[in-house]
């Protein structure tokens, strides 16, 4: 699998992926079978996938290229802040007076006599 680092924490050599299949994200945690390496966000990994029940295990990272893209969890954490949700227009409901007769509007039938 190819991925991007979005966050990275070097010291407990730690890492969160934006994988390619633009599935659930994985995430990386040196074992001590690992060949140590350095993960900065925005660095271009592959790496292979183990699914848990609950996530995804990223292991084994080899590094492609660094720095590729370090403004992707900026950029997405941009696009998730424009596609939130607005707060709702309250729009209060009026009960029209019954009594009143309808009047037919361009394209209405009127059922009126």
């Amino acid at each position: 699998m190819i991925g991007v680092v979005l966050w990275s924490n070097i010291q407990d050599q730690k890492a969160v992926i934006w994988c390619e299949d633009h599935g659930d994200l994985a995430f990386y945690k040196k074992t001590e079978t690992c060949e140590p390496v350095r993960l900065d966000a925005g660095d271009l990994i592959q790496f292979d996938l183990a699914g848990g029940s609950d996530q995804r295990v990223a292991y084994n990272p080899r590094l492609v290229a660094e720095g590729v893209c370090t403004e992707l969890a900026q950029r997405l954490n941009n696009v998730q802040a424009e596609t939130r949700p607005q707060s709702a227009q309250i729009i209060p409901f009026v009960a029209r007076n019954v009594s009143e007769p309808q009047q037919a509007g361009p394209g209405l039938i009127s059922n009126r006599a």
